[in-house]
């Protein structure tokens, strides 16, 4: 090993042996569980969908190191720390088993380390470790997810809390992992470590704006401990964009500009942004193009300022008319998914810091449990978060079309590599 192997940055792009790195990836949050040791888990599952991936041109796939016990109803169970301290060793040799078959496959992993959102524990759960209160429920309508974005935001100013957390970032990043000997700082299959899931200051308008400052000291404090106890991989922050930072591009300057904060994050849900409808495809897709392409290319300014790479990783599409089932049909998201390969690539070619993309979300072989089953248990289900429909973004195995234009955009990726069109 070699501090060659791992990816870096180089000015405006992410570089590994001393070539761009560019890449086609995916998310899939819940391979830990799929390599989970013994029962709970599915290892043969894990190795065709990461075969499936590969064979496709995924090269990058975005995945979930850590998940907090939740007393919420739609939490993903079980978690990978049950209590503080307290963590399933199955799970953490699941996540073992996953790396080194990524590694063997000459894949790279994004992990990240704790969630925003309360469907995996996440900050919420370090709050009420510390604090003993009670976690507003986001879908209880007497509470609403404005009272769990309030409290949550609470976590950056949290002290105990974040004691809490780093000493979890610490318990992994330090992990030796068990299929392969090899620590993980040590380990160039990760490519990088991600502070959490989609962090955001909190609220829109004031009650968002005095968190600020402890946002901004979180980011900038947490990259420089990561960097402390792992010298070799990169860290980001996960962000959603000026979408996560109160839709300014001030604030999601500031909270990139960290030197330890080495490529900017951003996502795209036009679904949930409310851009797009399932049941008007052709009346709102015109809209979500426009939306969509001047939102990457505001962002990719953004990069240009500081200097940075920048890295599109989680954008999807809910199926035709909404949808969940396997063998439902998929234009609308194949022609989204087109729009966006030609988004992304024509501004590479252009010189744009965008060095790579993370779909949300694989499913594979987890298509849809059926609408009985609680799907917070189903370990097996697809890539949705538990509390939204399983199957809503997830592209499965047998989605021929979309898997058509996946590899079609992976291709593409190699083609500017080896026609030397990104230097």
């Amino acid at each position: 090993m070699s501090i060659d192997d791992f990816i870096r940055v180089e000015g405006t792009r992410l570089v590994l042996r001393d070539r761009p790195y560019l890449y086609a990836g995916t998310n899939m949050w819940f391979g830990a569980y799929l390599g989970a040791a013994g029962a709970a888990g599915q290892r043969a599952r894990l190795v065709r969908e990461l075969d499936l991936l590969r064979a496709h041109g995924i090269t990058n796939i975005r995945i979930m190191a850590s998940s907090e016990a939740s007393v919420l109803p739609a939490a993903v169970r079980p978690p990978i720390q049950r209590a503080p301290g307290d963590v399933d060793e199955d799970l953490m040799c699941g996540l073992d088993f996953l790396l080194a078959s990524m590694g063997e496959r000459g894949m790279h992993a994004v992990l990240y380390l704790t969630n925003f959102w309360d469907w995996s524990g996440g900050m919420s759960s370090y709050n009420a470790w510390t604090d003993g209160g009670a976690v507003p429920v986001s879908q209880d309508p007497a509470t609403g997810s404005e009272a769990l974005v309030a409290y949550t935001a609470r976590f950056y100013a949290n002290g105990a809390a974040n004691d809490l957390y780093r000493a979890q970032v610490r318990r992994i990043v330090t992990r030796t992992n068990t299929c392969t000997g090899r620590a993980y700082r040590d380990d160039p299959v990760i490519m990088a470590w991600q502070l959490a899931n989609e962090p955001r200051p909190g609220l829109h308008g004031v009650r968002g704006e005095k968190n600020l400052p402890a946002f901004f000291r979180w980011l900038a404090e947490t990259a420089a401990f990561l960097h402390a106890i792992d010298p070799h991989h990169l860290v980001s922050t996960g962000s959603e964009g000026t979408e996560g930072c109160l839709g300014s591009d001030a604030h999601y300057l500031t909270a990139h500009a960290s030197a330890h904060i080495d490529y900017l994050t951003f996502h795209l849900w036009p679904f949930n942004w409310r851009w797009f409808d399932p049941a008007r495809p052709e009346a709102t897709l015109p809209v979500t193009r426009d939306r969509c392409h001047a939102y990457v290319e505001r962002h990719s300014a953004l990069a240009h300022r500081l200097g940075k790479p920048l890295v599109l990783e989680e954008f999807g599409l809910t199926r035709d008319g909404g949808a969940v089932e396997a063998g439902t049909p998929t234009v609308a998201r194949d022609g989204f998914f087109t729009f966006l390969s030609d988004v992304l690539t024509g501004e590479m070619r252009a010189g744009s810091p965008i060095a790579g993309s993370n779909f949300w979300t694989w499913g594979g072989e987890g298509h849809a449990p059926p609408v009985d089953e609680p799907a917070a248990l189903v370990a097996s289900a697809p890539g949705d978060p538990p509390h939204e429909p399983q199957g809503l973004n997830s592209v499965y195995d047998t989605d021929a079309s979309t898997l058509a234009v996946v590899q079609e955009h992976a291709r593409i990726l190699d083609g500017l590599l080896r026609s030397r069109m990104i230097a």
